[in-house]
């Protein structure tokens, strides 16, 4: 079954950086967009960014020339490079399989269960 397991989070001061990593298994990583998710408190999940199989990226506005995200395919791996973190970052943030725009994204079974992100002096 698929597996995602984020790593990384934890509390930084504004301005600070984070590397969230995902490991993933039970499919061929290689064949699949991947996102990373993110959810605040009292609030719905965005997508933050995600990337196609030839390791193209897409970001939301709010994180454009802050954040990268980036595969290993090899490794099976994830990545989200976060700089410049602001308080409005403060969030859940999900490895997801699928892009933003599939049915995979909608299924549950394809998303992990979250690192923390909290961004505060």
């Amino acid at each position: 079954q698929v597996q995602l397991v984020e790593s990384g989070g934890g509390l930084v001061q504004p301005g600070g950086s984070l590397r969230l990593s995902c490991a993933a298994s039970g499919f061929t990583f290689s064949n699949y967009y991947m996102t990373w998710v993110r959810q605040a408190d009292a609030k719905g999940p965005e997508w933050v960014s995600y990337i196609n199989t030839d390791a193209n990226a897409a970001y939301v506005d709010s994180v454009k020339g802050r954040f990268s995200i980036s595969r290993d395919n090899a490794k099976k791996a994830l990545y989200l490079q976060m700089n410049s973190l602001r308080p409005e970052d403060t969030a859940r943030y999900f490895c997801v399989r699928g892009s933003p725009f599939s049915t995979y994204y909608e299924d549950m079974t394809n998303w992990g269960l979250g690192t923390q992100v909290t961004v505060s002096s």
